[in-house]
């Protein structure tokens, strides 16, 4: 059984504790509320919280507050476990997954997928750390906590802690099938070139030109920046539908593309982004509009039922990852968004994150760490 309440944190706690005992329950809130009285709730055996900025969606619409999907399978497994980030992401990842799978009572199984929530900046260390520990076969579909102005006032939390830098994992082991779906609503332009010089989450060049000159010439001087503000500039709204792109995949003949979102630039050339990229890459501008983004979420509903042959009818309910920045993007259009997905599931309960990035698996490339993506997961019967 699967239900997804809203509301404060006192009034969804209530609703938890008057309810029978939950499996797992994945909470995401806005960062601004209260969750201790979440944390003190018997009843629920796996907690699973995150910050989602701005609050979160659910069947009955947005919210400002917190929004719970709560599962009930006495047949399945279930294991969470958080870790503090401590300047070892890979190894706080490996550990954590070790951990929920000692909680589900799984240790050396491969569940059949994990629900991961981290805090931005090293979200590919992450995942290396939970492949590590099951390896990539594994789906690992999940979100970055967010916060409500890209402050770093997000966080993530179990029953025994709440922290500002860490990793959460939950192994799943459904005793009803899953399937999930992973994708971006941009598509690629004729702009492109070949990274010739970067430092992680930084753009150096591109085609042994200033990253920044080349992007400011791609998107045709949409992305306003004011060249004699040495400071570093925010561009991290302006660039949502103009990200860049690579190509990871190629699923049935159409290319795939991974997102990484320009957040800021400098006026010595550089583009900070909100994903890492490597020399020799190549980078593709990538154009989204304001319909394809809001039209986007029931879409990949729908192609998370497709993945695993069900039929609307037979969803019990879903856990969706949509980008906190297509999020503000479209914001005055979430009903519309809302309602694209409820159209796809046929009214079943869902609740939708808004992260600060987005992890899936994508076929042929793995597991992998994007930006400005969307995930939706199905829990059928």
């Amino acid at each position: 059984m699967i239900e997804v309440i809203s509301g404060s944190a006192t009034d969804v706690a209530a609703q938890l504790e008057a309810g029978d005992a939950a499996s797992f329950v994945s909470v995401h809130c806005n960062c601004e509320a209260d969750v201790s009285a979440l944390c003190a709730v018997d009843k629920v055996q796996n907690l699973h919280g995150a910050t989602s900025c701005l609050g979160a969606m659910t069947q009955a619409g947005a919210t400002d507050d917190v929004a719970a999907f709560v599962l009930r399978d006495s047949d399945g497994a279930y294991g969470t476990a958080m870790r503090p980030m401590g300047g070892r992401p890979q190894a706080s990842a490996f550990e954590a997954t070790q951990a929920a799978l000692m909680a589900a009572d799984r240790l050396g199984e491969s569940p059949d997928l994990i629900w991961v929530s981290t805090t931005p900046g090293t979200e590919e260390d992450v995942l290396a750390g939970i492949i590590a520990a099951v390896g990539d076969d594994v789906p690992i579909i999940g979100g970055s906590a967010a916060d409500n102005s890209v402050e770093g006032n997000w966080f993530i939390f179990d029953r025994d802690e709440q922290v500002a830098e860490g990793v959460l994992i939950t192994v799943m082991f459904p005793s009803e099938p899953v399937s999930f779906a992973y994708q971006n609503g941009y598509a690629p332009t004729e702009q492109s070139g070949v990274v010739t010089k970067c430092d992680g989450r930084t753009i150096q060049e591109i085609d042994h030109k200033p990253a920044l000159d080349t992007y400011l010439e791609w998107t045709g001087g949409q992305v306003p920046f004011d060249r004699d503000d040495p400071e570093t500039q925010a561009i991290l709204s302006d660039s949502t539908l103009m990200p860049l792109g690579r190509e990871v995949a190629d699923v049935g003949g159409v290319p795939y593309f991974l997102l990484a979102h320009p957040a800021g630039a400098r006026a010595n050339g550089e583009i900070d982004l909100f994903a890492t990229v490597e020399e020799g890459e190549t980078l593709t501008c990538m154009s989204g509009t304001i319909n394809g983004l809001t039209e986007r979420a029931g879409r990949v509903a729908s192609l998370a039922m497709a993945a695993g042959n069900t039929t609307p009818t037979s969803v019990k309910g879903a856990l969706m990852i949509y980008c906190g920045g297509c999020m503000l993007t479209v914001r005055d259009q979430l009903k519309d968004v809302v309602t694209g997905v409820n159209t796809a599931l046929k009214g079943a309960p869902f609740l939708g994150a808004f992260t600060f990035g987005e992890q899936g698996r994508i076929v042929g490339a793995g597991n992998r760490h994007g930006n400005l993506m969307i995930s939706c997961i199905i829990f059928g019967k």
